[in-house]
């Protein structure tokens, strides 16, 4: 039985795809995600996820390096990106960080059906675009990227785009817990918590837990003084 994620926003697409996946793969369990935390909650309770199909502008998912901590933390998970842009430069980009997959939402349902069977069978997936360039289809190199995506500007309205699981370990990272700590704290794994504060970095723009902690606590006085 294969045991797949749809993580996306809109509710219509994942149902679309839900039906169309349901169809054509005989048996294969299907979990919704409507954003990051739900898709963290999943790969962490659920045995055996085969892969995870990630809309990379869904809640709580702020750029392509969250993803790498999401991917180095459950290896034994196959990660695809599903989205409306379907540039060249987007594949590419989605795929040297370790991907293994990129749909784009305007390919026809037979297409992603394609698309997710060669990914369970461990294969890397790219549309047609690429294939064309590529040679065919199967394993081939792409090339890294060359710098990493321009970091967020740190501003305390950022603070906002948190989930509310992110702000649950903002709270605790600038209250001076560890990793493992906040994880009992919440009952998540050391991992997830790795990854939630990773993320959380990243979207402050902040280098460490310091400077987080500092704009949490300018915001909370911005806000007492209100």
């Amino acid at each position: 039985m294969q045991r797949i994620v749809i993580a996306d926003d809109h509710g219509l697409y994942r149902r679309g795809l839900r039906l169309a996946l349901t169809a054509s793969i005989p048996g294969a369990e299907i979990f919704d995600a409507a954003c990051f935390d739900a898709v963290i909650r999943l790969l962490e309770q659920q045995v055996s996820i085969d892969l995870a199909i990630l809309d990379l502008n869904m809640p709580g998912l702020f750029d392509q390096e969250v993803l790498c901590d999401v991917i180095s933390a459950y290896s034994d998970t196959r990660f695809a990106i599903v989205s409306a842009d379907g540039s060249r430069a987007e594949i590419l980009k989605a795929l040297s960080i370790g991907l293994h997959g990129y749909i784009v939402k305007s390919q026809r349902d037979e297409e992603v059906v394609l698309a997710v069977n060669e990914i369970l069978a461990g294969r890397i997936y790219v549309p047609s675009l690429l294939s064309r360039t590529s040679g065919g289809q199967g394993q081939h190199a792409l090339p890294l990227s060359e710098t990493s995506p321009t970091r967020r500007r740190a501003g305390i309205d950022n603070l906002a785009r948190l989930t509310l699981r992110q702000k649950q370990v903002l709270k605790l990272m600038a209250e001076g817990y560890s990793n493992k700590e906040i994880g009992r704290n919440l009952e998540i794994a050391e991992a997830t918590t790795k990854i939630h504060a990773a993320a959380i970095l990243r979207e402050l723009g902040v280098r460490n837990r310091t400077e987080a902690a500092v704009l949490l606590q300018g915001w909370l006085a911005n806000n007492e003084g209100s």
